[in-house]
């Protein structure tokens, strides 16, 4: 449904269909991570906040236990995606296990790893993967004693944390890098 959706209001409003993205925080992360996977041929490239990985659950109990105690590698029947994918988790989440973020890119070979702090001062760690057989570029971007929240969000939303990284603004640029047609699909 989500898909027909998107393709729907693409067409009717005339998008660029080779600037499809999707993205999502928590429960949303994990549905733009399905729909990479499901469907590289409509989403250029996908974010995932706080989110776990496709094919983590199946029912609730599965999908409470993925949460609690995180996924520690790549769920079973889950492939990799060619899909290139940015991924902001905080290693301080209580909802959604941090070893979530990693498992969303278990597999892929890490690249340059960088150290870094928002403007507020919100510590953080971002490592590149680069794209191989199958498997799309990717960041990974772990957010230092954040909790369940949207980094750089507004102090007014809920679930934000507005001292961290501007997650927004990072998703942007790695998704206006990143065109479907101009997107390696192994």
């Amino acid at each position: 449904l989500i898909s027909a959706l998107t393709q729907h209001v693409a067409a009717q409003q005339h998008a660029d269909l080779a600037r499809v993205y999707v993205a999502g925080l928590s429960a949303g992360g994990a549905m733009a991570d399905v729909l990479g996977h499901c469907y590289p041929d409509i989403f250029a490239a996908i974010g995932v906040h706080s989110g776990l990985p496709h094919g983590a659950a199946h029912d609730m109990m599965s999908a409470l236990h993925a949460m609690r105690t995180g996924v520690p590698a790549a769920p079973s029947g889950a492939a990799a995606t060619p899909t290139p994918i940015i991924v902001f988790h905080g290693d301080a989440d209580t909802t959604v296990h941090v070893n979530n973020g990693m498992a969303i890119l278990a597999g892929a070979t890490p690249g340059e790893v960088s150290e870094g702090q928002s403007p507020a001062g919100r510590r953080f760690t971002r490592t590149l993967y680069p794209a191989s057989e199958g498997r799309g570029e990717a960041e990974h971007w772990r957010l230092h004693a954040a909790g369940h929240a949207w980094s750089g969000g507004s102090a007014q939303g809920s679930y934000t944390q507005p001292d961290g990284i501007d997650a927004s603004r990072e998703m942007l640029r790695f998704f206006l890098a990143h065109r479907l047609d101009e997107t390696p699909r192994h």
